[in-house]
């Protein structure tokens, strides 16, 4: 499990790809204590698996369908890219949940000033559209946001002076795509609310869940 309190960046070395699975390797503009194999490591919110780890670099075993679903495949040699290990049992929870599994790639619309703050105004993929909620968690490129206004296909979120100094999203602009992972409380209630809907329409007339079915539960 991650918090979205991203520990520092890194840079695409490498990526390589043979049949349904290859290499991403990663240069990270800080140090890491005593990495492990195996571990798990948040990369632009991708949960990824350590491979290996030598002369500062970070080798991962990435699936065809990671580079395929999340923007891993798709930026450039040399990118820069959030990591984030994943937390301690005894760590400081200061983000909210975030699982590394993403739901969706959203291209940034534009992006400006908004007072002290950056605003990012992303595009809504539609697989993560019924999971967002407004002033609810989303993570953007695996760092824990707050959503500033959701509509039916996009969404914007303010980035803080550190945020946008200590990650990589101070890198993007206009047109890049954005790993994006709505949050998991908001799935598990969504499921289950389109379960119970479901159950009342009958097998034949099955009902999408709606912000209105929410209000109605008492969740808005």
């Amino acid at each position: 499990m991650f918090t979205g309190i991203i520990q520092g960046t890194g840079r695409i070395a490498a990526r390589t790809l043979s049949g349904d699975a290859g290499k991403l390797t990663v240069e990270p503009a800080f140090r890491l204590d005593n990495p492990q194999y195996g571990e798990s490591i948040a990369v632009n919110g991708a949960c990824l698996t350590l491979e290996s780890c030598s002369e500062g670099r970070l080798v991962f075993h990435v699936m065809e369908e990671t580079f395929r679903r999340t923007n891993l495949g798709r930026l450039a040699i040399g990118s820069t890219v959030n990591l984030e290990r994943a937390m301690r049992a005894d760590g400081r929870f200061g983000g909210h949940i975030v699982t590394g599994h993403i739901d969706g790639v959203g291209r940034i619309l534009s992006c400006g000033k908004a007072g002290s703050d950056t605003e990012y105004v992303v595009e809504l993929p539609e697989q993560a559209a019924p999971y967002l909620a407004p002033k609810g968690s989303v993570a953007l490129d695996g760092i824990s946001l707050t959503l500033a206004s959701l509509e039916q296909n996009r969404f914007a979120v303010r980035i803080i002076p550190v945020t946008w100094k200590e990650t990589a999203l101070r890198f993007r602009k206009p047109g890049d795509p954005v790993n994006i992972e709505a949050d998991l409380i908001g799935k598990y209630v969504h499921h289950q609310l389109q379960a119970i809907f479901s159950g009342r329409e009958g097998s034949s007339g099955k009902k999408e869940l709606a912000m209105d079915d929410l209000a109605e539960a008492g969740f808005l």
